[in-house]
């Protein structure tokens, strides 16, 4: 495996890991179970933040990104909320058909 592939892999990996994170953390708060850490819980609301504001705010770069692609605007948006700009920076929509 070369270089190029596994950071590609690694910086795939830190948006899909975050959206975990607010998961479990959810699911633990809902469970009450909400963790006491200060830390760990600054940590979740600032995950929340950039996943949720920081992946939107990233929408109409993406799309004017992707503007001459075949892809459908609405996959782009939803691809960039999910993953952020590493779905269009590293090529994951270059490998899709």
């Amino acid at each position: 495996m070369n270089v190029d592939a596994v950071k590609t892999a690694v910086l795939r990996a830190v948006p899909v890991l975050g959206w975990l994170y607010l998961l479990a953390g959810l699911i633990a708060a809902l469970l009450g179970h909400a963790p006491s850490s200060r830390i760990l819980r600054v940590v979740w609301w600032a995950d929340a933040l950039l996943s949720t504001v920081g992946h939107a705010a990233q929408i109409p770069m993406a799309l004017a990104a992707d503007e001459l692609a075949s892809r459908s605007r609405v996959r782009t948006a939803v691809m960039t909320q999910i993953f952020g700009l590493t779905w269009w920076r590293t090529g994951i929509h270059r490998t899709e058909v």
